[in-house]
């Protein structure tokens, strides 16, 4: 985690945002970087924007409940089953994401908000 947090500062992030011709795989580590640790007005714009942009892209997927902190949670079937990948898969491309982040991505259903 801290190798991913000290990867990156917000100007450095922002500069890539803003170049026209950044590699893709370069611009999207710059968008999840600041998702997790930019400033809080920004986190709230590329929140929206990927919560927009998985509405788009996957129209069936739609949160059963919210973390605490308000994020919205997905089954980790319907994650699975919208990615074309088993369930087990699911699971370990969140795991990753957990030890490269140091934040927590799998929730069991008892530990989140239910939508009513």
């Amino acid at each position: 985690m801290d190798n991913f947090k000290k990867t990156w500062t917000v100007e450095m992030a922002m500069a890539v945002l803003e170049n026209k011709t950044i590699d893709g795989k370069i611009w999207s580590e710059a968008v999840e970087w600041l998702l997790l640790f930019g400033p809080p007005e920004i986190r709230q714009l590329l929140g929206e924007a990927s919560h927009t942009a998985t509405s788009a892209c996957y129209p069936d997927l739609k949160p059963t409940g919210f973390t605490p902190d308000g994020e919205p949670c997905y089954h980790i079937d319907d994650i699975a089953a919208s990615l074309g990948i088993t369930r087990e898969e699911a699971i370990q491309k969140m795991t990753e994401l957990e030890e490269i982040h140091g934040f927590r991505h799998l929730y069991g259903d008892e530990e989140t908000l239910k939508i009513q």
